[in-house]
């Protein structure tokens, strides 16, 4: 006993060589350009489609393959991780995120391109569990507020970069480029990771011993996760359940995704470690996590495609518009972590939920006469609920959890922002085509020949056409484009205000933590 509890002692007081600092630069390179690829690919794809002679509706999958190998691995970083160890398992994926990315810059067709996009999804699934988990291990509790602080910058501000970005690279290089800039990031992080990352020693003793690999659970984990983000990226498209494919694939997801509940729970060494739910504070987190993700890229896709759409931007001036909420995320970021060691997460937490849903239920005063400055701030207002939520979200999963689950922790962490992302785009994409289709009915409804006004405004636009040399009848094709525009303004109202409703939710979920001290730390032991 007393060997064990000056084994637990040295390992409670092991510190990296390296300052701690310079780890959390280092392994956040990485991460950074594998978020930036989750989003970077959306804008080029009919540039990636005309060069290599496919359709438009195949070329998605360059983007579905790498969401689909990406969700698979998330959650089985942890025990990966645990077998050939945390700083071998951080190189290989970051090697083989470098090595993919080189090889989706070279391929001659659309099957080459998707098969290096799946290798890439697993490389890049294994970075963020991974980096957190690091993180978590390198600094002392009270520090890790500013910690998380830094691999936030990466996670929240990549997503919105991401489209300006590979927009601006396409137009002016090729869209070969966009997959090239992550290889000289991708050699400097693992020249970085080399010298300055090393295990902790509970974690290289653990890793060290036989590990019973659970085959059954790893391939339900797959086919589960795999084919819920098939269904979730192809759903809108195919018109849900009305398509056979859909549904089927719901099927399998359902049926694989509750048999792996039940099976990993009775596991003795689970590819996926369900008992940490058990924790409340972990399991409360998770649903935060989802959520935010849910906000996050929900919002994230409809802000530009409004712009674009509805107001007449270009890409680059949409991008330009949402910039300033990246760069205010990276200015509260470090406020919020300082913050963090000295308050506890949870009045964080209900701050950060309440100014990210008042954003966007300010977001539904939008019209179509807005200029640019009313977009930024909204942006920008969301931003600061935001920067309020990662950190603090983060801070509070690990708070009651021992140091061996950090890794097993991060990996359903991730896994959580990730499906809510997949959740949120899938929801607002549905939701805008349909509630736009209702407003349309709605405001047709009231178009009549009995309407006066309807009448004369459709005799002033038949004078002005007939002034400048148009036919009279275009007044018809341009009642129903404004009827139309103001249908789908209306659908983007519904959708601000429904995920504005979804986050004020939240708010009763972070009453159910347990308390903590300010920095992380536990209150209770």
């Amino acid at each position: 006993m007393a060997a064990a509890s000056g084994t637990l002692d040295q390992d409670d007081a092991w510190r990296p060589a390296v300052n701690p600092w310079i780890i959390a630069l280092a392994v956040t390179l990485a991460t950074f350009m594998e978020v930036l690829d989750t989003s970077i690919a959306n804008v080029s794809l009919p540039h990636i489609a005309g060069s290599l002679s496919a359709g438009q509706d195949e070329s998605t999958w360059v983007l579905t393959s790498y969401l689909v190998s990406n969700a698979i691995v998330l959650p089985l970083s942890g025990w990966l991780s645990s077998i050939v160890g945390r700083k071998n398992f951080y190189m290989g994926c970051v090697a083989l995120f470098t090595l993919s990315s080189f090889m989706c810059g070279l391929a001659p067709n659309l099957a080459v391109l998707i098969v290096c996009r799946v290798l890439q999804g697993i490389g890049g699934g294994g970075l963020q569990p991974s980096e957190q988990a690091i993180l978590a291990d390198t600094f002392p509790p009270a520090k890790r507020g500013m910690a998380f602080a830094i691999y936030g910058v990466a996670v929240v501000t990549a997503p919105a970069i991401g489209p300006t970005l590979g927009g601006w690279i396409t137009d002016n290089f090729s869209w070969r480029w966009i997959f090239f800039i992550n290889i000289p990031v991708g050699i400097l992080s693992l020249l970085l990771t080399s010298r300055l990352i090393q295990d902790p020693p509970y974690f290289r003793r653990r890793h060290l011993r036989e590990t019973h690999i659970d085959y059954i659970g790893l391939s339900f984990v797959a086919l589960g996760l795999g084919t819920l983000q098939v269904i979730l990226d192809k759903g809108q498209r195919d018109d849900w359940f009305e398509s056979h494919f859909i549904a089927g694939l719901t099927l399998v997801s359902v049926a694989s995704l509750i048999f792996v509940i039940f099976w990993e729970w009775k596991q003795k060494d689970p590819i996926i470690d369900l008992h940490l739910f058990r924790d409340r504070n972990f399991a409360v987190s998770n649903l935060l996590m989802f959520m935010l993700g849910f906000a996050l890229l929900g919002s994230t896709l409809l802000l530009p495609l409004f712009m674009q759409t509805m107001l007449g931007y270009t890409a680059e001036q949409s991008g330009l518009a949402l910039m300033p909420g990246g760069l205010t995320i990276m200015a509260l970021l470090p406020l919020v972590g300082f913050l963090l060691s000295r308050y506890s997460p949870r009045w964080m937490l209900v701050f950060g939920l309440v100014v990210l849903a008042a954003s966007l239920f300010h977001m539904t005063s939008f019209n179509l006469q807005i200029d640019f400055r009313t977009t930024t701030i909204a942006r920008v207002l969301q931003a600061v609920g935001m920067a309020f939520l990662f950190v603090p979200i983060n801070t509070a999963a690990y708070a009651f959890l021992p140091r061996e689950k950090n890794n097993a922790a991060s990996g359903l962490m991730n896994l959580a922002r990730n499906m809510g992302g997949s959740v949120g785009i899938s929801v607002v994409t549905t939701m805008l085509d349909r509630r736009a289709q209702m407003h349309l009915t709605n405001l047709s409804s009231h178009l009549s020949t009995s309407n006066n006004e309807l009448q004369s405004r459709l005799k002033g636009l038949m004078l002005i056409l007939q002034s400048h040399g148009g036919r009279p009848g275009g007044a018809y094709a341009i009642l129903q484009g404004t009827v139309l525009r103001q249908a789908t303004m209306l659908s983007y109202i519904d959708c601000f205000w429904f995920l504005g409703v979804a986050i004020l939710c939240m708010i009763p979920a972070v009453f159910l933590m347990k308390k903590s001290k300010a920095g992380g730390g536990m209150a209770v032991h």
